[in-house]
């Protein structure tokens, strides 16, 4: 009954499992790399909320997601957290490309790029996370400010400040990007490990998730021997592993709402891997 809650939640939250979905063992070993890297990212930046759950299994549009929960409910968000939602963001671009190399990165980041794009311009023109532009709003051209019932007036961004706002956001985004690649890179091990689990079993929890970052044996598999062994991970084997272990289990699969976002509902979505 518990197995069935907790699917009918993810159904509501993340969309429909897309069971029937081919997807080739390339782009699988993909999506377990690239969710392992948020995984990774996550889990050793400590501003970031505590991991729930990651899948390889297709939900909505996303071929893979990851899931974080805060632990208490928050109105207010500091700017170091928002950093580590950046931070998180990035870690699946990170993983493909230090473990694919930079010529083999895929648009699966780019719903992470976006969101984490839009979180950093509104620390800088919302929030006053810039010490450049200072905690000041910053309105986009054109944009309406009404003073009152009926009076309004038109803010004008000069381009000077604009170029500031643009170079305070790349600042943001530069520094996310290399805090999550000197992450992974440092704990690219477990990087591995969390991937080839993931082929395994396609989805963790939280409880086989913080087995593996603490280098523990995961349970064994029902109905299904691991099939990716100490070796290289052979996805073909792996995925069939996955597949009987899905249908013992029926598979409690669930997607991260938000690659990096769980402070506010823009993300809908995870990031499709």
């Amino acid at each position: 009954e518990m197995e069935d809650l907790e699917d009918s939640k993810d159904r509501v939250l993340l969309g429909a499992e897309r069971k029937s979905m081919v997807i080739s063992d390339e782009e699988r070993r993909l999506s377990a790399y690239h969710e392992a890297g948020h995984a990774v990212a996550a889990h050793f930046t400590p501003e970031c909320d505590p991991l729930h759950k990651v899948t390889i299994v297709p939900r909505g549009r996303a071929l893979g997601l990851t899931f974080s929960m805060p632990e208490d409910d928050r109105h207010s968000y500091s700017k170091a957290y928002l950093q580590a939602q950046l931070v998180y963001a990035y870690g699946g671009r990170v993983a493909e490309e230090q473990i694919f190399g930079p010529e083999k990165i895929t648009t699966g980041a780019g719903n992470d790029i976006e969101r984490a794009t839009a979180l950093a311009r509104r620390m800088v023109t919302e929030w006053g996370m810039s010490d450049i532009v200072g905690p000041m709003n910053v309105g986009d051209r054109g944009e309406e400010i009404f003073l009152g019932r009926e009076i309004h007036e038109r803010r004008e961004v000069s381009e000077e400040m604009s170029r500031m706002v643009d170079d305070e956001v790349r600042k943001l985004l530069d520094d996310a990007y290399n805090r999550a690649a000197a992450v992974i890179s440092e704990h690219q091990d477990k990087l591995h490990t969390l991937a080839k689990a993931l082929l395994e079993r396609e989805t963790l929890d939280s409880d086989e998730i913080n087995l593996v970052f603490t280098g523990k044996e995961l349970p064994p598999l029902p109905e299904a021997e691991s099939a990716a062994g100490d070796g290289p991970i052979d996805a073909a084997a792996a995925a069939e592993s996955a597949r009987k272990l899905r249908d013992a289990k029926g598979a409690r699969i669930e997607q991260s709402l938000k690659p990096a976002t769980s402070f506010e509902s823009t993300r809908g979505e995870v990031r499709g891997s």
